[in-house]
């Protein structure tokens, strides 16, 4: 019996780490374009790009998220991978109001696109 109940244990242990492994598989890493502004104006104000670089700026070090908006309106949260997390605006207030080149995990659920940042610049005008 002994030999049964550890047995059962371990099949259980690895269909757990095969479900992990299985949902991390599902990611990609994708580049996004497009510009860092609040949350809250990209929601509620309809914006398709920022009012201004202090618009963005004030309203992130008041409290409100970054995002990154594209040009198809697709609004990316991005977010951090590790445990605990943690906010990523101290990552994007640098950009905010800018329009980025941001490269990394994405992640969907429910609706939302959530992306992890590998890497952030911004995006220089081609003449």
């Amino acid at each position: 019996m002994k030999f049964t109940s550890v047995a059962s244990r371990a099949v259980l242990f690895v269909q757990f780490a095969v479900a992990i492994c299985t949902g991390a598989a599902g990611t990609s890493t994708v580049t996004v374009k497009g510009y860092v502004l609040d949350s809250a104006c990209a929601f509620t104000k309809g914006l398709s790009k920022p009012i201004s670089k202090q618009c963005a700026t004030s309203c992130a070090n008041a409290g409100s998220q970054l995002v990154i908006l594209t040009d198809d309106g697709t609004i990316y949260w991005p977010i951090d991978d590790t445990t605990p997390s943690s906010g990523q605006n101290p990552k994007l207030l640098p950009f905010a109001g800018d329009k980025v080149i941001v490269r990394g995990k994405v992640y969907q659920r429910g609706g939302s696109t959530a992306i992890v940042i590998e890497k952030i610049e911004a995006q220089t005008s081609r003449k």
